[in-house]
């Protein structure tokens, strides 16, 4: 019944290797949360998109092979060399461009990309004020900015809001995941973006029942799947946030000032 079930709820994902997912996903499967997030969004053949955050590159191949967008494979932690080889045996290698980058640091033109995508990675880096002028401008006006991640379904304003299931690792691994209407709010005052989707996975059940399936399955600890293993009432979720680049001009201040020596 799973399996019909997965089939059914991901069609693209299911058609991949599952060994092969879950060897190269840093955390639960990131092609359930990538199509489940893509089922939102409109990209086109040609479209040029960023994939932010990419870990070992699948969600880039994954991006290139079911929608034919020509991708650049972001991420600071994994080697692009790495992450080319699994390009190559992909057969990506025309259409996925790999690159070993810090997310505040990126080597491209302004309002170069048609999507930016961020699967399971912008909460490292996203909860600054300042993180979504930084990345806007390298959107087109009318492009995309879509992330999927880990979210709470209350906010934690203060230690004694924590959960006793999270009280052992919420100031290791928990302490910078918020709620949708946080992230809601964190994009809209900005007003470079227009916030067309904020919203828990529809598929976010089936999502935390592989991800405690697969760490059971392991001999590997994860603070993550431990954490959702323990949650009896599902303060843990997963969401997705589609913002549409305005026309608004971003201005930043460090950053003008830096260009200015």
């Amino acid at each position: 019944m799973q399996k019909q079930q997965l089939h059914h709820i991901f069609p693209k994902a299911v058609h991949y290797d599952p060994d092969w997912v879950r060897k190269h996903s840093m955390g639960e499967n990131v092609l359930f949360n990538l199509e489940s997030l893509t089922k939102s969004l409109n990209l086109k053949p040609g479209m040029r998109v960023l994939d932010l955050g990419c870990g070992k590159a699948i969600s880039s191949i994954f991006l290139a092979k079911e929608f034919g967008v020509t991708v650049w494979a972001v991420d600071e932690a994994i080697p692009a060399s790495e992450n080319y080889e699994r390009i190559q045996e992909s057969g990506c290698d025309k259409t996925v461009i790999p690159i070993e980058a810090d997310a505040r640091a990126l080597p491209f033109a302004e309002e170069y990309f048609d999507a930016v995508i961020v699967v399971d990675s912008y909460t490292y880096f996203g909860t600054d004020d300042k993180y979504l002028p930084y990345i806007a401008r390298f959107i087109k006006p009318g492009g995309y900015i879509a992330i999927v991640d880990v979210c709470f379904r209350s906010e934690i304003e203060t230690l004694k809001d924590v959960p006793s299931f999270l009280r052992k690792d919420f100031q290791s691994y928990w302490y910078y995941v918020h709620t949708i209407n946080w992230w809601k709010k964190l994009w809209e005052k900005t007003g470079l973006v227009a916030v067309e989707v904020a919203e828990e996975l529809a598929e976010a059940s089936l999502v935390r029942t592989e991800y405690i399936r697969d760490y059971q399955q392991k001999d590997e600890t994860d603070a993550f799947a431990k954490a959702l293993e323990h949650d009896k009432d599902n303060f843990i979720s997963f969401f997705k946030l589609i913002g549409r680049r305005t026309q608004k001009s971003v201005y930043l201040q460090d950053y003008k000032e830096q260009n200015k020596k």
